[in-house]
């Protein structure tokens, strides 16, 4: 019994397990291009959700390095090296989802900026093309009138 990990090691394993399966079809999911703002700031905040889920998952995580050390004393060598190869399996996918996770949240971030700077953008664009159709429709002055002339050469 020595050369076995506890009950709650394994149950412990089919918990990060299910949730590294979960997390990795969520980051699966197709990233869809979309200009609205509000959308971007949903699937930011599901990131950071899945984010904070991650450093709940990390004890377990820890919990199963730990007891695998442990066996790794108690166990024949090759017990010992089929557990250590199944938690290094573990913590390699581990590490490739919260890199995964990362990656993403910085990209969406970047994107959410730059869509910010381009409606401002386009704002002011439109909020100047909206100046110049006033001033195009203006009334033109008379030919005799220089300074008004003069005037609307400078608006020009």
């Amino acid at each position: 019994f020595d050369s076995l990990p506890p009950a709650h090691y394994k149950e412990t394993m089919n918990t990060i397990l299910v949730w590294m399966q979960q997390s990795e079809t969520k980051l699966s999911m197709p990233q869809v291009a979309t200009a609205e703002y509000e959308i971007m700031e949903q699937r930011l905040r599901e990131f950071k959700a899945l984010q904070s889920s991650l450093q709940e998952q990390q004890k377990g995580l820890t919990y199963l390095s730990t007891t695998v050390e442990d066996l790794s004393r108690k166990a024949p060598a090759e017990v010992s090296q089929s557990y250590r190869s199944e938690v290094e399996g573990v913590l390699a996918r581990w590490k490739k989802l919260s890199a995964q996770l990362a990656e993403c949240c910085q990209k969406l971030e970047e994107r959410m900026t730059k869509l910010q700077r381009f409606q401002n953008d386009t704002r002011t664009l439109k909020k100047w093309m909206a100046e110049v159709d006033v001033f195009l429709k203006e009334e033109w002055p008379a030919l005799g009138d220089s300074e008004a002339l003069e005037k609307q050469l400078e608006q020009c």
